[in-house]
């Protein structure tokens, strides 16, 4: 164990005189308090660190002795449906207001174990030597790097995270002990036996995402926007309807009223899925804009590693960090004291490649234990006056496959979600085309040959979506009166769009989550609709008759009208949508 003495010190940052060998990246322990530190440089016998607690109190002479270890986090079962600061300490069940001093994250949960393996067992890395009971059931896995052959295992049992349960004895007759839980490093990903391409989407209930800009699983997005864009309503409301098995929710830097009531909503929420509660797949890190900001810094990594440490539990993870933004702000500020020579916009010349390194540890892998699993992130960006050109939206866009882009007009205009169509994209939608096909053909069967293809209908509507954009700008200028038929009508057609499939109300019973089945089925109708205008306007029938017919208004409310299993309801509204064109059709063939 190796000790330093501090000589200066500066709110996070400190220089110490060492005594002893250092680490770079070592965790530390400083002053009486035993704050947690971690080495960022060493220049012979002067080592430089950043505190992650407040360090007000530190002084010159005060003590620092090294860890030993990189900065790590105890993983384990009990972190499911816990509430953790940045640095993985619980929130919960605490005696004060505020986390103490040197509070290490030591387990504290116990839980029933069933042994799964018998001595004498060979054991490689990501095996299951036991089990835990409890609303999810979880695998005591083999970390990575450890192996051998079993030398003791515990009988069935109730037993704290940190027990030692099973003994391995390598090759080289080394003795590994393993425990229910397991400590790791968190800026060192989690290793997999492979990585592999993903052609199905995660499925996350909002139609302008799934339908329009889908993310595959194991896939990155951003979620980029100025204030009050509605970013972290968006998120959460991922996190109560999206399919993933696992969601980490990280507050990064975020106001501490919004992460109470995030998770005072979550708490009470009833997953869809299995009908248990909503935070027994749910765990939440919060580092609010009042904790120490260099924690915030790791806050991130912990999230990630927790989204790693499911994933190889063969789950699908889902990790939604708000925002990185602030991350990127705490790493600018500790550079500036570190003396670092800053980059554009003041931040750090380093922030791409930290910003990679994150975005990297998405994935769609194979285990080592052989399972399959994935980690897809998803942060959003919060760039100053909405200038998607400064350097964190720029560097994000260099990373994601999904770039889910808010507009502040459609925000004011109390368009939720407010994503701007011809400001987003998705790299995914190519690899997720044929899961589609199979939605469509599974949920409209032989009525979907040759006029529902997911493909055809998503470049529809993105086309008419940039073309009422150029009509709009047009109209600004001559008037809507002075367009001409078919333009007015296209301006119809992209209104009844929007209306009807983007707008979907996150405090609605019935469209706050919309399933692909039901997607599948709108989005047909709205093309039908969108045929049967266009066919109406080729015989003589003018775009303001088309807006006046009955079949319109129920059309443009059926996300909210018509829910999610009430096949029956679209059926209907098609056969009214159909008679409407008829009875439009006849009128013009009376008139002409």
């Amino acid at each position: 164990m190796s000790h330093a003495c501090i000589e200066w010190i500066s709110g996070p940052v400190l220089r110490a005189r060492a005594s002893g060998p250092f680490a770079l990246r070592e965790a530390l322990h400083v002053g009486p308090d035993r704050l947690l530190g971690e080495v960022v440089s060493l220049h012979d016998d002067l080592l430089v660190a950043q505190v992650y607690e407040d360090t007000t109190g530190l002084r010159p002479g005060d003590a620092v002795v090294g860890g030993g270890l990189p900065l790590s986090i105890r993983l384990g079962p009990g972190l499911l449906g816990g509430i953790f600061d940045g640095l993985l300490r619980p929130l919960q069940g605490i005696d004060s207001a505020f986390v103490a001093a040197g509070m290490g994250n030591a387990a504290k949960s116990r839980h029933d174990f069933r042994p799964m393996v018998r001595v004498g067992q060979l054991l490689e890395p990501g095996s299951e030597f036991g089990r835990v009971a409890g609303a999810r059931e979880h695998r005591c896995l083999v970390p990575p790097g450890r192996s051998g052959q079993v030398l003791r295992i515990a009988a069935a049992g109730e037993y704290a995270e940190d027990e030692v349960l099973c003994v391995l004895r390598d090759a080289v007759g080394r003795e590994h002990e393993l425990a229910i839980g397991e400590v790791w490093p968190v800026r060192l990903p989690r290793p997999a036996a492979q990585r592999l391409p993903s052609d199905t989407p995660l499925v996350t209930g909002q139609r302008v995402i799934d339908a329009l800009f889908p993310v595959a699983l194991g896939g990155k997005a951003a979620i980029p926007g100025g204030f009050g864009t509605g970013k972290t309503v968006l998120l959460e409301a991922l996190v109560k309807a999206c399919a993933a098995d696992v969601i980490v929710y990280l507050g990064c830097g975020e106001r501490g009223n919004e992460m109470a009531g995030a998770v005072e909503e979550i708490a009470e929420l009833v997953d869809a899925r299995s009908g248990r509660p909503m935070s027994e797949r749910t765990v939440i890190v919060a580092n609010t804009s009042n904790m120490p900001v260099a924690a915030r810094e790791a806050s991130i990594y912990c999230a990630v590693t927790i989204a790693e440490y499911f994933r190889d539990q063969g789950l699908h993870v889902a990790l939604m960090a708000d925002s990185t933004s602030r991350w990127a702000e705490a790493l600018r500020e500790v550079s500036g004291r570190l003396g670092e020579l800053p980059g554009e916009g003041g931040y750090p010349a380093y922030l791409g490649s930290r910003l990679a390194e994150f975005y990297e540890r998405a994935a769609r892998v194979r285990t080592l234990g052989g399972d399959l699993g994935s980690v897809t992130l998803i942060g959003s960006v919060s760039p100053q006056s909405g200038d998607f050109s400064e350097p964190v939206t720029s560097h994000t866009t260099r990373y994601v496959r999904s770039f889910w882009a808010l507009d502040v007009t459609r925000a004011r205009a109390r368009f939720y979600p407010a994503i701007a169509p011809l400001g987003s994209y998705s790299q995914d939608a190519e690899k997720v085309a044929s899961w589609w096909s199979g939605v469509f053909a599974e949920a409209l069967g032989a009525v979907a040959a040759g006029d529902a293809d997911w493909q055809a209908l998503r470049r529809r509507f993105l086309t008419l979506l940039a073309e009422q954009t150029r009509l709009e700008r047009m109209a600004r200028i001559v008037g809507k009166d002075a367009l001409q038929p078919q333009q007015r009508l296209t301006l119809l057609c992209a209104e009844v769009i929007n209306e009807a499939f983007l707008r979907q109300s996150a405090y609605s019973p019935k469209d706050a989550y919309c399933g692909p089945q039901r997607q599948a089925r709108m989005m047909r109708l709205l093309g039908r609709f969108m045929d049967r205008a266009e066919a109406a306007l080729a015989r003589g029938a003018s775009p303001e008759a088309v807006a006046a017919l009955p079949v319109l208004r129920p059309l443009q409310r059926m996300g909210d009208e018509v829910g999610e299993n009430q096949v029956d309801a679209l059926v209907a509204l098609e056969a009214a949508l159909e008679e409407d064109f008829a009875t439009l059709g006849k009128e013009v063939g009376d008139a002409a």
